[in-house]
């Protein structure tokens, strides 16, 4: 988690409804939960693939130069709504205080993926260290 709470960008997968694969970069906070937040446009191509199907996968990490640590996780999305869009915002504003301004872009959203799997790997060390983590899988908003 302390690994996961320090990255502030992924890189964000989903497939579009005629089976492409489409990767974006998205500013994420993750919750004690391990949700995934990060917000985007309504017009985006990652919107639209993910409403059609919401499976989505990010790659977290790997950015620093000799740091060898990555998460893969994947997940399902959704658009969360009154109370729960309320308390996830608050925490994506905590990490992005930029984000408050762009409530005021046109068709602005916050998603929210829930894990069903995570690895973590850590080759910084000998012998490297991988962990697994399977959930529960989740469906629907809050």
């Amino acid at each position: 988690m302390e690994f996961l709470r320090c990255q502030s960008l992924a890189v964000q997968s989903s497939v579009a409804p005629f089976g492409e694969p489409q990767s974006a970069v998205v500013g994420i906070v993750v919750t004690d939960n391990f949700e995934i937040v990060f917000d985007t446009t309504d017009s985006t191509r990652k919107v639209r693939n993910l409403r059609c199907n919401p499976r989505i996968s990010f790659v977290i990490g790997g950015l620093l130069e000799g740091d060898e640590r990555t998460v893969q996780l994947e997940g399902i999305v959704d658009e969360p709504r009154g109370e729960e869009l309320m308390r996830l915002r608050e925490i994506y504003f905590a990490r992005f205080p930029d984000g408050r301004e762009r409530l005021k872009w046109q068709g602005l959203i916050h998603m929210r993926a829930r894990p069903t799997w995570l690895r973590f790997s850590d080759f910084n060390q000998v012998p490297a260290e991988v962990v697994e983590l399977k959930f529960p899988e989740q469906t629907g908003a809050a």
